[in-house]
């Protein structure tokens, strides 16, 4: 059965495909949903401005207008597109030693890296470039929020225990939270491990609840009340309310170049990210899916977010997962997310200042923890060790290195693996047990089909780096037989293209056959495959005669000669 979702066929230019039409009785239902990811998510977007380095406010900012921006350009009905943890860290690496953090003049550049995201976006779209989110493998982004989720809970530890840190390498944050330790201020620490043990418990036994709110709350609660300020507790003090002023960020010529980098990587993650979860939920829910207009969509969400005083969004997974857990079944729920918390920044900042610092913190140590992936890696290590270790070497490099340069060492990595599997593909003997049923046994000289008749599969197509391989394997059935070989028959079902050097390859291999009263020929020709060796000459070469559809053709034209 056919499980991927539908591609959408191009129907002229709608907003809000994503919510229309509104069904009457799913729209009561998304309303509440909204409600309830606006409980969970406030917090959030709190914790994700201490990752980020931004202002407290700018974090709700991102579930204000980026929403709306979304819901009336993107397709996608489930994606919600918000800030984001890894987004957040990426932001906040590149931005290190440009801008005093929490500043004014740092929430500016964070701004103007939003809008040249949205102008990486905007291009991505107007190129239908949404293929690109198939370079980032599964594998290395397991690997790669591992990384960012360690990265993200060392940096927030210095908060957590009140402890002086100047490092803004992770091992080197560590190292110095280690040797400060004796020095950690412990009614800091009780406020954290209090936090963080609300929300763990809710999560555990009542995750339909928003825990991180109601933790977030008691710690606001029983800081006005006991003078946290007052015994050392650091709160995070008057927090400037109402909506977002419209704007655009002061664009300086003199930094964009080394903007740039930083945009390119929340970008990568952006589309990597957001395309994976989006088609996740599309496929579950058998909803057509639109990625190009969903780059239109995330493009207009992050030049919302830069005009608004806020930073880099992206689609979450885990918002995203709220939503469908509370009942959402469009972007009708992703609206009345917006309108709660417009109302919050209209009317309720006020007890904002009394929240301590460590409580934020600690609410951004179970964003960071949530995003450790151990189970994705322990299966990884039980079903493909080689693409365990990768993702074990994306995680590390985001962790030594920081998320800037592992996300492009996690592409790297990417590709790479792509160019080895294509390189040295799978390889195999085809031997017949009856007339129509073969199996397939490994590589080794001698294996014949039929006395003289050596079947060879090859598991990809023929390029210039693969084809030396290809070559190889043949000449040795050929030369290391013990029993002579006149015809070999290379099974083509896996290869759909034979590129110029390929070509060339196997005219030399053809000619190398004769020498020994070999013949080359090709079974499961299919129309792609047949039209390159049209293309190349080597049909007239091999032989119309040698070129076949069905395998069971090829042996009886064997044994027919």
């Amino acid at each position: 059965m056919n499980t991927e979702a539908p591609e959408r066929k191009p129907s002229g230019f709608k907003l809000f495909q994503g919510l229309l039409p509104i069904q009457k009785a799913a729209a009561f239902r998304d309303a509440l949903a909204g409600f309830t990811l606006a409980a969970m998510n406030v917090p959030q977007a709190l914790g994700y401005t201490k990752i980020a380095g931004t202002p407290v406010i700018s974090g709700l900012y991102t579930l204000l207008l980026p929403l709306l921006a979304f819901a009336a350009f993107g397709s996608s009905r489930y994606l919600v597109v918000a800030a984001d943890s890894a987004t957040a860290a990426i932001l906040a690496t590149g931005l290190a030693g440009l801008a005093a953090v929490d500043s004014e003049h740092y929430l500016a550049l964070a701004s103007l890296v939003a809008l040249l995201t949205a102008g990486f976006l905007l291009l991505a779209r107007l190129f239908k470039l949404g293929f690109l989110s198939d370079f980032l493998s599964r594998t290395v982004l397991v690997g790669f929020l591992t990384g960012v989720g360690f990265q993200v809970s060392i940096a927030v530890l210095d908060e957590m225990l009140r402890v002086p840190v100047s490092s803004h390498q992770p091992l080197g944050q560590l190292l110095t939270v280690i040797r400060e330790l004796p020095q950690a201020h412990l009614p800091t620490l009780a406020v954290a491990i209090s936090v963080i043990a609300i929300v763990q418990a809710f999560r555990h036994f009542a995750p339909r609840l928003p825990g991180a709110l109601i933790a977030v709350v008691a710690a606001i609660s029983a800081s006005a009340a006991c003078d946290f300020a007052g015994h050392g507790i650091d709160v995070i003090g008057p927090v400037s309310g109402g909506l977002p002023r419209l704007a655009l960020p002061p664009i300086d010529m003199s930094i964009i170049t080394r903007l740039l980098p930083i945009a390119g990587a929340c970008f990568i993650m952006i589309v990597s990210q957001s395309a994976v979860t989006a088609r996740a939920y599309a496929t579950r829910h058998h909803q057509a899916l639109d990625g190009n207009r969903d780059l239109l969509g995330l493009a207009a969400a992050n030049a919302a977010a830069a005009c608004s005083g806020t930073f880099v969004v992206n689609g979450s997974p885990t918002q995203t997962a709220m939503v469908e857990t509370s009942g959402g079944s469009s972007q009708l729920a992703h609206l009345s997310t917006a309108l709660v918390v417009m109302l919050v920044v209209l009317f309720l900042t006020g007890p904002l200042q009394y929240l301590p610092i460590s409580a934020l913190g600690a609410i951004v140590f179970t964003i960071a923890i949530r995003m450790v992936d151990l189970k994705g890696l322990d299966d990884l290590r039980q079903k493909s060790r080689h693409e365990w270790l990768l993702a074990l070497v994306t995680a590390g490099a985001v962790v030594v290195l920081g998320v800037e340069h592992g996300i492009l060492l996690a592409i790297a990595l990417s590709l790479l693996d792509h160019v080895r599997r294509g390189y040295r593909p799978h390889t195999a003997i085809m031997l017949r047990d009856t007339a129509d049923n073969w199996r397939m046994e490994p590589v080794m000289p001698g294996k014949h089909s039929e006395p003289g008749l050596v079947v060879f599969w090859f598991g990809a197509d023929l390029y210039y780096a693969s084809a030396g391989h290809f070559c190889e394997q043949v000449l040795a059935l050929v030369h290391d037989s013990p029993q002579p070989v006149r015809w070999l028959v290379v099974d083509a079902g896996a290869i759909t293209g034979v590129d110029y050097s390929a070509g060339a390859a196997l005219k030399d291999l053809h000619e190398n056959l004769r020498k020994h009263a070999a013949s080359l020929a090709f079974a499961h020709v299919n129309a792609d495959l047949k039209a390159n060796l049209d293309r190349l000459g080597l049909t007239e070469l091999i032989g119309e005669n040698r070129l076949f559809d069905k395998l069971r053709d090829c042996v009886a034209a064997y044994q027919a000669q």
